[in-house]
Formats: C-alpha cells, structure tokens, sequence
C-alpha cells in the first residue's frame, strides 16, 4: 500500500526529530532488472533523488511519481555539475526533513566519488547509509562471457581509472603489467592510446587480448575484442564510446567463444522483467 500524503507528511514531521540521514545507492549498470531489491526498497521511499548521468532512464522509470528528480551529471570530458554543489544539495534536502537518495551509477564507491560525499555528509552532521551496487566492470565482462578471475590465465583483477583527478597521477601502468593481474580500466576509452601505449612501453605483449565494451547492460551495449597493439584502432573502427570499460588480459579471449551472449543475456532479462512485473512490495524504510 502506497503512503497518503498525510502519513508521508507525519513521516516527514517524525523525522525531523532524528538525525537528518542521506541514502547513497548504487543504481548497477544499466538494466532496472540489475537494481538490488534494497536498492528498489529505498528509492520507492524517497522524497529527492539526485541522479548521475550515468543512470538509465529505464531505472528511474522505477520512481514514483512524487519523487523530485535532480539530474546533477558528471562524466569525464564533460560539463559536468559541481561536486561542491552536490554536497549543498544533499545537505539542504536531508536537513529539510526529506529522505535523500544519491543514485549512482554502478556501485557508489567504484570511482564514483562515494567516499568524498559522505565525508561532506557527515561533516554537516548527517547519518549515512550506503547501498551497494553492480558496478560496471564486473557487469560489462561478464555480459559477454568474460570472467575477470581465472586462475588458468590470471592471479587476480585490478580495476583503475583511466581519467584521473586533474593534476592527480595517473595509474602505474609498469607495476600493473608486472603484476599479471587482469586490469579492468573505467573512463579509458577516450585515452585508449595513451593506455595502450603505457602497457606496450611497460613490457605487455603486444599481442594480449583485450576487449572493449560500451554501454554495458543497456539496448545500446555493443563491445569488440582485439589486443593491445590494436586497442585505439579497434575502438575507433567499432565507434565505440564512453561510457564503456576495457578489460585487458587473456581472460578477454573468452569473447570470442561466446560471440552471442550479450544478445541472449537481454533476451532473458526482458522475458524475466515481463513475467515479474509488480511483484515487488517495498519494505519499510530503515537504516
């Protein structure tokens, strides 16, 4: 049963006299199918949600209809919403009494500036209470048949950015490569020949397999595989673009032998949304 406006105001006025409270919530990769069911719980329990540019509409499709939709973007290259204003937004919200959800793509602390936000958060006095999600280098390899652990061709996995805090280091390429980890890179795809170069420069095979995947867990997901040597004229061939993920390594090579994955993997899930449509109830909001 859906809350009257009455007993959401009594709820509003209760709240008041506990710690203001933000949510920070993981909204996965793409596919409303991939929100977790406390995610869903949470947001159909809030009064503003401040959106990333990175969350599909088809997860905000998920809202009721009384929420307030904030979109505050940020993508790298981008004009993109103050990380200062961000913060006086979710403060201001929360202290006015209403439940506060910061939607995030993927997962809110896989380089999504999770960490800076509850520092602010708690700085101002507010409780926070984050909401794992799917983040997108797990997803995207997976989506096309791409484990990034195997111990047949690797110890382990290493996730990096590939646009780094401005002025800030970028990743030790050199260490990365000796490391034998497969590296899953985030925002690399406009710097793919800089990566590319820095791995080659850092003693990588030329010929290691690598995989590039763009709009992960959405209609408009599309990947391609090659190898490092190849990396930028592959992604420039393929038109493929941000957002998107590169996995580098042999696990990659996997592609190759499920060619169709992807297209079953969204067959599937829209058969499941369809045959589960309204089933879910939202809990009781709790910390």
């Amino acid at each position: 049963m859906k809350p009257t406006p009455s007993s959401r105001d009594a709820t509003r006025a209760s709240a008041q006299t506990e710690p203001a409270r933000v949510w920070l919530v993981g909204a996965g990769p793409g596919d409303p199918d991939l929100l977790t069911r406390r995610a869903w719980q949470v947001l159909q329990q809030a009064d503003v949600v401040l959106v990333d540019d990175l969350v599909q509409d088809a997860v905000l499709h998920e809202l009721p209809r009384r929420t307030r939709v904030l979109h505050v973007g940020k993508r790298g290259g981008c004009v993109s919403t103050d990380q200062a204003f961000i913060h006086t937004l979710m403060i201001r919200e929360a202290q006015r009494g209403f439940k506060v959800v910061r939607l995030k793509g993927g997962d809110p602390f896989m380089f999504g500036r999770g960490g800076e936000e509850c520092d602010a958060l708690r700085a101002a006095g507010l409780e926070v209470v984050v909401v794992p999600g799917i983040t997108s280098g797990m997803a995207a390899p997976t989506s096309i048949g791409v484990p990034v652990t195997d111990r047949r061709h690797a110890p382990g996995v290493a996730f990096v950015t590939g646009h780094g805090q401005d002025g800030a280091s970028g990743p030790d390429w050199v260490a990365l490569v000796r490391s034998r980890l497969t590296l899953v890179v985030y925002m690399g795809v406009s710097k793919c020949e800089a990566i590319a170069q820095a791995l080659l420069e850092g003693g990588m095979a030329p010929d290691t397999a690598c995989a590039v995947i763009a709009s992960a867990c959405t209609p408009k997901q599309r990947h391609a595989v090659g190898t490092v040597r190849g990396l930028a004229a592959m992604v420039r061939d393929h038109r493929l673009s941000s957002p998107a993920i590169i996995v580098v390594g042999d696990v990659a090579q996997a592609a190759l032998a499920l060619p169709s994955l992807a297209a079953k993997i969204k067959a599937t899930a829209t058969a499941t949304a369809t045959a589960t449509a309204g089933v879910m109830h939202a809990d009781a909001l709790t910390g």
